[in-house]
C-alpha cells in the first residue's frame, strides 16, 4: 500500500475530509482527526488502547504504537509496506468510528455504514 491509497480510502468514508496537521496530511470527520500521513512510509490511525493491543498482537509486523504518550492513548502506526487493502480499510474504518460523532453514526445507522463499507471495499482499488 502507499500513501495515495490511504488518502483515497480515508476520503471515501462518510463526511471525511483532508486537512493538515503540523504540515502533514490528516483525515478528519467533523474536524476530529482519525488518521494522519507522517513523512515516513506509514500511516497513523486513532484507535482505542484495546483495539491497538488487539491489532498489534495479531499483526506485529504491520502495527505498532506511536512512540510516547500518543501511542499509550491508542495512536497506532500502520506499516504500509506490510499492509494489504482489506486490513488497511479495516483500520481506517475502526479509526473513523472512534471519532465520528454519535449523531453521524446514528444518522447513517450501522447497516448503512456496513453497506457503504461493503460497497467501498468493492469499489476502491489501488491505482
Amino acid at each position: 500500500m502507499d500513501k495515495e491509497t490511504v488518502r483515497q480510502l480515508a476520503l471515501a468514508l462518510p463526511d471525511a475530509e483532508e486537512k493538515a496537521h503540523f504540515g502533514r496530511p490528516d483525515f478528519r470527520v467533523r474536524n476530529r482527526i482519525f488518521a494522519t500521513l507522517p513523512k515516513d512510509a506509514h500511516a497513523v490511525v486513532k484507535l482505542t488502547p484495546d483495539q491497538q493491543e488487539m491489532l498489534i498482537s495479531s499483526e506485529p509486523s504491520l502495527f505498532k504504537p506511536v512512540i510516547g504518550g500518543w501511542g499509550r492513548q491508542g495512536w497506532t502506526e500502520v506499516m504500509l509496506a506490510h499492509a494489504d487493502e482489506v486490513t488497511l480499510k479495516s483500520a481506517l474504518l475502526m479509526a473513523w468510528r472512534n471519532v465520528a460523532p454519535a449523531s453521524l453514526q446514528k444518522g447513517l445507522g450501522l447497516d448503512a455504514i456496513t453497506l457503504s463499507t461493503t460497497a467501498w471495499l468493492a469499489t476502491v482499488r489501488k491505482p
